[in-house]
């Protein structure tokens, strides 16, 4: 039998080594710093520069105690073991005064048997955590390592902690410390299930196979002598999508391995090519009387998911053949075009993270057509409930082990950390439906390889010591838990032993050049896949105001600059506005038009390389999300608030949707694409209009056809020469290219043929309706001329809007939809109009 004694919920704390420290409660699971804020001995970490001073306190010890009951029938199992799924992170622990273990590695999973140390009635469990802040700066001072990725405190590389809690360059230095998962003790008798494996066989369309390795921790009778035999028994219960039951066996102990098939299987399949069925795996382990002892439980779903990297023939720029090899995730035999981002850790308070958050956030990826999330090696592994919603939204999982941009010196110590946290977490993660690889680190193949100037002086070992850890170490202790899905070295790379790791033609690549270099957005190369490059932006000004006050509000005050943590953002963001736009007028026009400029540079990298299709398979931009409110390359805030690019990504991933391809930036000479992502072949309609500022038609042309699966279709072209040879006509037209499936206008874009900045937008004049039906409200929006990257929102709901950031091309307008529910009061047509928000390129400069 097994029983779970959960330790959760309120504990005593204090700062150790002053006998003269008050007691405080706290929340398990939590950390120092929420408790610190629920007892208001500190303010929001968050709020304009608080994020120094909070940072300081993490400098001491603290000690989290409790008391939690024992009893008679407790003491009568054979074993009892403590079971810590998170603590942050060099901790002692000790029961009723007795040290039951010192852990060094947040990332793992610590199984402590404590049987002989527990006692009827009343019993106390402590735990110190000692200072990671004064362990890394002890550390720094004491080895010959002194690279650190940009905004980070130098010596976390020694500390098996998230990386990203001593800084980055969009994140604060606030490295917290606590119990931040579950803590238990389990009891059990006889015998438990230590592992289940299941591996899936695929030959046969009609069926799929299900190998089942069961493995039992089994007390020997001398260990267990109130058990007179040894035979036990499996019942597997396999359930269908819709719950109902599949298979139920019951097998001995002799048949630890066996096989399940599933017929008429229902396939799992990423977001926009299928649907996400998951079937319910149960097991219970059984003795001879039929008494169930212990149960595992997961969901799987059908498929397979490798990487493949065969030989292609690549087109350069000079309409020249080379050899290649393509990076394209392999789903049940289909190569898909991996749409997505780089997910990193959602809060620098672990304690705000919850179920329901991470849940909204999956579920706005799969809004904006994502297919793949990369979680980046810098942060720590996501709880289960991550990936249960992204199995759930088709949403696969570039996992990266817990390494990014950091010299690591290899010991006997911290090799056997590194190891059991890997398997721990392969164990865990490796029935997710959404695994698609597993990465070894972020970013250092490529920095060894290219040297880059932080890394030359280093002592080679360190060098050795990497290839030690990623080539050799830790594809061992991934292929022992699971040898089914795709290791990759690190990313970008192009197989490993540092050859050419960013290469264009092989693996993956970071890109860079636009933004860090200031090149023009048109500076997206021929890549194979992009897992990696972005571009900054302001978040709304509504979160601006949450960290500020109105008289920090310009980007070059202490306090913003404190939420800018890459020392060049700022200005590289006026670099590019004063490239392509009006300066803008205020603070809140400036957050607006960097958003605009965000999504320009990521949109015109996607659809580039969904233009070379085949040859590129895949774009994952930097980033996702953010983990405090901050100037950063996320596509939603910190707040949730959805981002231009974020909505733009709705139009850009779209499975079946459009682009556009200027000669070079500015070009009258233009080609148009239909993208299908799908798999089926689709019908569709497209045309092009040329038009003026007045939404006067001055040219149109049109095309119908079949687009195949899978595919990237060149459908028309033109030369709009004839129209922009005189300078005030061509600061006047635009081209609108519209997608159409029978009569249903599907996507739109448009192309100007001067800069924003020299176009003659027309005084913004808008024009807003709203009706409603009984889930939604229906607003409509026009304007007396064309208008570009139309920003709707509300001055005082955040609410996400079917589609925002758009250009209004005709005179009919744009209607777009909000769900009534989404406001959480009540609301009607003339509440909403009178709370919206219209604004526009021409309203963001002048007076």
């Amino acid at each position: 039998m097994r029983k779970t004694q959960s330790l959760n919920g309120i504990w005593e704390w204090h700062w150790d080594g002053d006998s003269c420290n008050p007691l405080y409660t706290g929340e398990v699971p939590g950390s120092v710093i929420s408790d610190m804020l629920q007892h208001k001995l500190i303010q929001d970490p968050y709020w304009r520069c608080n994020e120094y001073t909070v940072r300081e306190l993490m400098g001491r010890n603290c000690l989290y105690g409790r008391t939690f009951p024992v009893s008679e029938e407790e003491l009568k199992f054979s074993c009892a073991e403590l079971v810590c799924e998170g603590l942050d992170t060099i901790a002692s622990i000790r029961i009723n005064g007795c040290l039951i273990a010192e852990t060094r590695d947040m990332h793992r999973t610590y199984r402590l048997p404590v049987k002989e140390y527990l006692q009827e009635g009343e019993n106390r469990i402590e735990i110190l955590f000692k200072s990671p802040l004064e362990f890394v700066r002890n550390e720094d001072e004491g080895n010959d390592i002194f690279y650190a990725s940009t905004g980070c405190i130098r010596g976390n590389a020694a500390l098996r902690k998230a990386h990203y809690m001593f800084g980055w360059d969009w994140g604060p230095q606030l490295p917290d410390m606590g119990i931040f998962r579950d803590i238990a003790i389990e009891y059990w008798d006889h015998a438990k299930i230590q592992d289940v494996r299941i591996r899936q066989d695929h030959e046969d369309s009609r069926k799929v196979g299900l190998m089942f390795e069961v493995t039992i921790n089994q007390l020997s009778i001398h260990e267990d002598s109130r058990k007179n035999g040894n035979t036990w028994y499996t019942e597997t219960e396999i359930t269908d999508p819709i719950g109902a039951a599949v298979i139920k066996k019951v097998r001995s102990s002799r048949e630890w391995q066996f096989e399940e098939t599933i017929t008429e299987p229902k396939l799992w399949w990423p977001n926009g090519l299928g649907g996400q069925p998951l079937y319910k795996i149960r097991i219970r382990l059984l003795d001879e009387a039929g008494a169930c002892h212990d149960t595992y439980e997961c969901r799987i779903g059908l498929r397979t998911v490798t990487v493949s990297t065969d030989q292609v023939e690549r087109k350069t720029f000079e309409d020249k053949y080379e050899s290649g090899n393509e990076f394209a995730i392999t789903v049940n035999g289909i190569k898909i075009f991996t749409m997505g981002a780089n997910y990193i850790p959602e809060d620098n308070i672990l304690s705000r993270v919850t179920k329901e958050r991470t849940a909204r956030l999956i579920e706005d990826c799969a809004a904006a057509n994502f297919n793949c999330l990369r979680v980046w090696g810098g942060g720590y592994y996501p709880d289960d409930y991550f990936y249960d919603k992204c199995d759930e939204q088709g949403i696969l999982v570039w996992q990266d082990l817990m390494f990014g941009c950091n010299v690591y010196a290899l010991n006997d110590s911290f090799e056997e950390d590194i190891v059991e946290e890997t398997k721990d977490n392969v164990r865990r993660l490796r029935h997710h439906a959404c695994l698609a690889l597993w990465c070894g680190n972020n970013e250092m193949e490529w920095g060894w390889a290219d040297e880059w100037a932080r890394l030359k002086g280093h002592h080679p070992r360190y060098k050795a010591d990497y290839t030690k850890i990623f080539e050799y170490i830790l594809p061992r202790a991934i292929r022992a838990c699971d040898d089914i899905t795709f290791y990759w070295p690190s990313s970008p790379s192009s197989g490993g032993a540092f050859d050419d790791p960013n290469g264009i033609s092989r693996g993956d690549q970071h890109y860079w050049e636009v933004w860090h270099s200031g090149k023009p957005f048109t500076e997206y190369g021929d890549f194979s896949f992009c897992s990696e490059y972005g571009f900054q932006s302001f978040p709304h000004s509504k979160t601006i105001a949450s960290f500020t006050l109105p008289e920090d509000r310009n980007i070059f005050s202490r306090v913003m600059e404190s939420h800018q943590k890459n020392p060049a953002a700022n200005g590289k963001i006026l670099n590019y506005i004063a490239d392509y736009f009006l300066y803008p007028k205020d603070t809140d026009s400036l957050a607006y038009i960097s958003q605009i400029l965000q999504l320009k540079a990521i949109e015109y990298g996607v659809g580039h390389w969904r233009r070379k299709r085949g040859q590129c398979m895949g774009s994952l931009y930097w980033q996702l999300n953010d983990c405090w409110p901050v100037a950063s390359w996320a596509s939603i805030d910190y707040y949730g608030r959805w981002k231009a690019l974020h909505y733009g990504a709705r139009r850009f991933y779209a499975p079946f949707t459009i682009s556009i391809e200027e000669e070079k930036e500015l070009s009258p000479l233009v080609s148009y694409y239909v993208h299908n992502d799908t798999r089926d072949e689709e019908w569709c309609r497209t045309e092009i209009l040329l038009k003026d500022h007045k939404f006067r038609i001055l040219w149109e042309k049109a095309w119908e056809g079949s687009i195949r699966e899978l595919s990237a279709v060149k459908v028309m072209e033109a030369d709009f020469s004839s129209w922009t040879g005189d300078e005030t006509l061509r600061s006047s037209v635009f081209t609108t290219f519209r997608l159409y499936k029978g009569e249903t206008l599907m996507e739109e874009r448009t192309v100007l043929f001067v800069k924003p900045k020299h176009f003659n937008y027309m005084a913004p004049a808008y024009d807003v309706s709203v009706t409603e039906s009984e889930q939604s409200f229906y607003i409509t929006v026009k304007a007396s001329g064309f208008c570009q990257y139309v920003e709707l929102y509300f001055k005082d709901y955040d609410i996400i809007f079917s589609d925002n950031f758009f250009d209004i091309t005709a005179p009919e307008g744009i209607t777009v939809c909000v769900n009534k529910a989404d406001f959480r009061c009540h609301m009607t047509p003339d509440l909403v109009k009178d709370n919206l928000v219209v604004r526009s390129v021409a309203d963001s400069y002048g007076s």
